[in-house]
């Protein structure tokens, strides 16, 4: 291998600079060499459908350079000479077409194989970053709308935590409140009542028999004025650690997180109960965050309650909009406690970055939130936070999602509904397939569909739920990319799982060279869903890669081409099933060696 390729080997787990990083070094190089002054410049590089890359520095940097487009791209491509480049020509304006040696495409294809991190490198460097995701309510059923925050913040923490960021994932769980005085008094005046896990029948969680006996409560609280003063006082005996009053909390937040496990395990999310940080646990800070607050001279008082005026959020009428520290009785809400959470991620956890994976309609209360504690000092310059936000999810009619009787859907319901369709779309394609592999891979192809259908989507946008098109073999689903995935993986069994054998020599074919190129391109990728917080990017990735798969497998023969031909397309097959199934690991995803 050549001094040339040689830049591209990797050793176990070492990056792998992508050919197109090499190129526009090359292309830097040159600009820098034909007009000193602009050291510096954006090369201007991108993937081309008419060479291997293209780089359009010379219509950027022309005005600049007094020169026309034509004659700086003709300077440049005669500075391009040798180095990661075999070929170079001008086009059009001043377009140039860069082709790279054939060595070099097969150098990259052997050196990811190498390389136990597929050549990606680790850019985060250790940074600790907070995740904080899912945030569902205890006593109560996890819906329809916990499942982009969870779905998206866990393919976010898998991704970043791969990039080499140090991720502490945070279940900001609601586990505190005047909601939890109701439901216990009710509990305890009603002994009766079933709740615990091991007293109910099939089918049926404690949190949804806690979230119905709530509703019930709250139906006497708001008919009943003596059980509400019951309720009331039971609320202080929280506050003030009633030992009976705590016990019964604990065992409602227990058996809660019990019923969150089995969705969290069904979806494969990676929060655990140690990652669960509620409500409660803010409770004993919030006093001393208001004190420091308050000595800041940043809280002041307003009609009895105490508030720090916004410096640049206005309301209607012209007015500062407030951000609630202390309430008129003494009380504190969602201002106080994200604000105590803020001042102990990065006093107590040492977190350079903090991440909110949250609706869309909290973008307001978190840039407020974020402004106060930059104003007080918490976030400094060195210091990241960043509300992540998310649409929503909608039905078939375009309305935000609901059951037919206009209801909450239960997250449980949708996700056996997505499982059913995808059961029925693998026994058509599959009829002789045994029972139990059909349930495991209808699992596995369900969960996935509904992951992959909320991640290809812009995080930004609504999307509609539709299982059906979810579930479907063609497109772009997640069905379809773990079939692409069993089809490699099919292919490499039938050659024996060879060990990669990759000949530089070989001249590739384009279908060849167009998949190798794709494959380069999975490092970039995954820096750019670090930089830009959005997975929707290796979704159509991944999507791309299926394609470009399919694309080489019916142009090449594989199994029955003569060597060293067959070797470097095997090659291609490994690289392929390694990158796809680590991608859809990254979003979650199971990738099945069998469909």
């Amino acid at each position: 291998m050549g001094d040339d390729e040689g830049r591209t080997v990797s050793v176990s787990n070492h990056e792998v600079l992508p050919l197109l990083g090499q190129v526009a070094e090359a292309v830097s190089g040159a600009i820098g060499w034909a007009r000193p002054a602009l050291v510096g410049a954006d090369p201007v590089v991108r993937r081309s459908e008419h060479a291997d890359f293209q780089a359009n520095a010379a219509l950027a940097l022309a005005r600049r350079a007094r020169a026309r487009p034509a004659d700086l791209a003709a300077d440049l491509a005669a500075a391009l000479d040798g180095g990661p480049i075999e070929a170079v020509e001008v086009s059009g304006p001043g377009f140039l077409n860069i082709r790279v040696p054939d060595a070099s495409i097969w150098g990259q294809v052997a050196a990811r194989l190498r390389s136990t991190r597929l050549g990606v490198g680790s850019p985060d460097d250790g940074r600790r970053t907070v995740v904080d995701y899912s945030a569902p309510n205890i006593a109560k059923e996890m819906h329809v709308g916990h499942l982009r925050t969870t779905i998206i913040g866990d393919s976010l923490a898998r991704v970043l935590g791969f990039l080499g960021a140090d991720v502490i994932r945070q279940n900001h769980l609601g586990d505190w409140g005047t909601q939890f005085g109701m439901l216990i008094q009710y509990l305890d005046e009603h002994p009766a009542a079933a709740w615990h896990s091991d007293e109910l029948s099939a089918g049926i969680s404690a949190v949804s028999a806690l979230d119905e006996l709530y509703k019930t409560a709250r139906a006497e609280f708001d008919a009943d004025p003596a059980f509400a003063d019951r309720s009331r006082r039971r609320v202080v005996d929280l506050q003030s650690g009633d030992p009976a009053t705590l016990a019964m909390w604990k065992e409602i937040v227990a058996e809660s997180e019990k019923a969150f496990r089995v969705i969290y395990d069904r979806l494969g999310v990676l929060l655990r109960p140690e990652d669960s940080v509620g409500e409660s646990f803010y409770n004993p800070l919030l006093a001393d965050t208001v004190d420091e607050l308050v000595r800041a001279g940043l809280a002041a008082g307003s009609e009895g309650a105490l508030v720090i005026f916004s410096e640049e959020v206005a309301g209607p009428d012209g007015k500062p909009v407030p951000l609630m520290v202390r309430k008129r009785d003494g009380g504190y809400g969602y201002d106080t406690t994200d604000l105590a959470t803020i001042r102990y991620r990065v006093h107590d956890l040492k977190a350079a970055r903090l991440l909110y994976v949250t609706d869309s309609r909290q973008a307001l209360h978190f840039r407020m939130v974020f402004a106060a504690a930059r104003r007080m000092g918490w976030l400094t310059d060195g210091l990241e936070a960043e509300h992540v936000p998310f649409g929503t999810v909608l039905g078939k009619d375009g309305r935000p999602f609901r059951t037919r009787a206009g209801g909450t859907v239960r997250l449980m319901d949708l996700l056996d509904e997505a499982v059913a369709r995808a059961r029925a779309v693998v026994a058509e394609k599959n009829p002789e397939l045994p029972a139990a592999d059909l349930d495991q891979i209808a699992e596995l192809a369900g969960i996935g569909a509904v992951k992959y259908a909320d991640l290809a989507t812009s995080r930004l946008k609504d999307y509609v739920f539709d299982p059906d098109r979810m579930v479907s073999l063609n497109g772009n689903t997640g069905v379809y990319l773990q079939y692409a995935h069993a089809r490699i993986r099919s292919i490499l069994r039938k050659a024996g799982d060879p060990e990669a054998a990759v000949d530089p020599g070989v001249a590739p074919e384009p279908a060849e060279r167009a998949l190798a190129l794709e494959l380069d391109g999975y490092g970039a990728t995954l820096a750019e869903v670090g930089a830009t917080l959005e997975p929707h990017r290796l979704c159509g990735y991944l999507y791309e890669l299926a394609r470009d798969f399919t694309a080489f497998y019916e142009s090449c023969r594989v199994l029955d081409a003569a060597e060293p031909v067959r070797g470097n397309r095997l090659a291609l097959c490994q690289l392929t099933a390694r990158t796809l199934g680590h991608g859809l690991s990254l979003l979650g995803i199971t990738a099945p060696e069998r469909m």
